[in-house]
């Protein structure tokens, strides 16, 4: 039986209820370190699933906007290995997962300064680097509008957002381009770091987060199938951090979190599930929205690995 075709909103709120309730037990916290993150309410929530043209679910407040943060860096990722292929992606970044937070300086050290894998943020400063464009505005822009033009999503940048990344928590990132540099990954410091901190401040709706979710769900003529199978074996193994491993097993899918709260997960071939829920955990993903994706995806037996 096809757990999807009997999928009501009614099932849903159901599950959202559970969900939250779980959640709370896990006291996640809004980021305080960027003030324009710390401006939203931890109760905050919205997701959409999408499961077809014809089975689109939404819940709580869809008219939230948030910047998404490290979700974009599967995209990022996605964007050069079409343009770019994936002999070049691999000399810039490896695919092994990290046991160390997101802005690891000792890794990257230990690694000799290749970044471990394109979700860490060495290892997308290093991505943002290769992007096409003369200036980071530039190479923004060329991102946002491959991507809004491939999915049909509204993404736009978010400029207060920018200048809140800009003043404040912005320090292990600098030095973490100042090494890569010294390590001889950057072809120029200034304008991958900008680039880098310009795509995380891409933002919009969950609507437009799942609209971007179905570029790795479903094959299209405009990717290749071997590319988005990349992209999401690296969710699935490093898109949660040094949580990617338990999750893996908890919940079995692709997934992507963002600081702000943001988290998309895939399901291959079937659809994506977007949410925002500004209140994380230690490691930085969304505790509702990681309750509310597990709950789903136990209830319609989505894992992988099923």
């Amino acid at each position: 039986m096809n757990k999807l075709a009997t999928l009501d909103q009614i099932q849903l709120t159901e599950w959202l209820e559970t969900a939250q309730t779980a959640a709370q037990a896990y006291q996640g916290r809004v980021i305080e370190r960027i003030p324009q993150l710390a401006k939203a309410q931890p109760h905050w929530f919205a997701a959409q699933l999408y499961f077809g043209p014809d089975q689109i679910y939404s819940l709580g407040d869809r008219t939230l906007s948030f910047p998404f943060m490290s979700v974009i860096k599967p995209f990022l990722l996605l964007y050069l290995l079409e343009i770019r292929g994936d002999k070049a992606v691999s000399q810039w970044v490896g695919v092994e997962p990290s046991e160390a937070s997101f802005n690891s300086l000792d890794q990257l050290i230990a690694d000799q300064g290749r970044p471990r894998n394109p979700m860490l943020n060495s290892g997308a400063i290093a991505l943002a680097d290769k992007l096409p464009g003369q200036t980071a505005a530039e190479r923004c822009q060329i991102l946002c509008t491959w991507l809004n033009e491939l999915a049909g999503c509204h993404l736009w940048l978010d400029e207060a957002m920018l200048a809140s990344v800009r003043s404040a928590g912005r320090e292990r990132n600098q030095t973490i381009t100042r090494y890569l540099a010294k390590r001889g990954r950057l072809e120029n410091v200034a304008i991958a770091l900008d680039t880098y901190e310009q795509i995380c401040c891409l933002s919009g709706q969950v609507k437009d987060l799942a609209s971007l979710g179905t570029l790795l769900a479903y094959d299209t003529p405009h990717i290749q199938t071997s590319h988005r199978r990349s992209v999401n074996a690296l969710m699935l193994t490093c898109g949660l951090y040094e949580a990617s491993g338990a999750f893996a097993v908890r919940i079995g899918l692709p997934m992507k979190s963002g600081i702000s709260g943001a988290l998309l997960a895939i399901i291959p071939g079937q659809g994506a599930i977007a949410c925002y829920s500004p209140a994380v955990d230690t490691v930085g993903n969304s505790v509702a929205g990681l309750a509310f994706i597990e709950t789903v995806s136990h209830h319609l037996g989505l894992s992988l690995f099923e």
